[in-house]
C-alpha cells in the first residue's frame, strides 16, 4: 500500500485478480462520471480514494472470511477488524456519495465518430432509412 501512496496506480500488479478488479472499477466510475475528459481534478482524487478505499475493503472481507469465527471466544466480542472494516466501509459510501450516484452522460459532438468510437472502425455507415426500416421489422 505504500508503493500505491507513493507512486498511484502504476505500482499496483496489474496481474493480480485485486488489481484488475480494482483498475476496472475505477474505469466504471470514470465512464459513470463522463468520461475523463470531463472530470475535475477533485474528482479524479476522489475516484483514486474510492479505488483505494474499495481495494482495502476487498482485502479486509477476505481475510475476515478465512477466519474460523468473527467472535472472540473468550471476551465474547467481535473482533476488532470487523470495527475497523465498518470504518472503510463508510469512508467508501462517504466517497462514492461524494461523487454522486447518477449516471452522467458522455458529451458527443459528432455521431460518426462517437460510432466509430463505441462499435470499431469497421462498422459500416447506415442510412436514416435502412435503420428506420431495420427497426421496424
Amino acid at each position: 500500500m505504500a508503493r500505491i501512496r507513493l507512486r498511484g496506480f502504476r505500482a499496483i500488479d496489474r496481474r493480480s485478480a485485486g488489481a484488475r478488479e480494482a483498475l476496472a472499477f475505477r474505469q466504471e466510475l470514470v465512464a459513470a462520471l463522463g468520461g475523463a475528459s470531463d472530470l475535475s481534478p477533485q474528482r479524479k482524487r476522489l475516484i483514486d480514494l474510492a479505488v483505494r478505499s474499495s481495494l482495502l475493503v476487498d482485502h479486509v472481507d477476505a481475510y475476515l472470511f478465512e477466519q474460523r469465527s468473527l467472535v472472540n471466544a473468550r471476551t465474547k466480542t467481535l473482533l476488532p477488524v470487523l470495527v475497523q472494516r465498518q470504518m472503510l466501509a463508510d469512508h467508501l459510501v462517504r466517497v462514492l456519495d461524494k461523487l454522486g450516484l447518477d449516471r452522467v452522460p458522455q458529451k458527443v459532438t459528432d455521431l460518426s465518430t462517437y460510432v466509430r468510437e463505441r462499435y470499431g472502425p469497421d462498422t459500416p455507415p447506415r442510412s436514416d432509412d435502412a435503420g428506420a426500416v431495420q427497426e421496424a421489422t
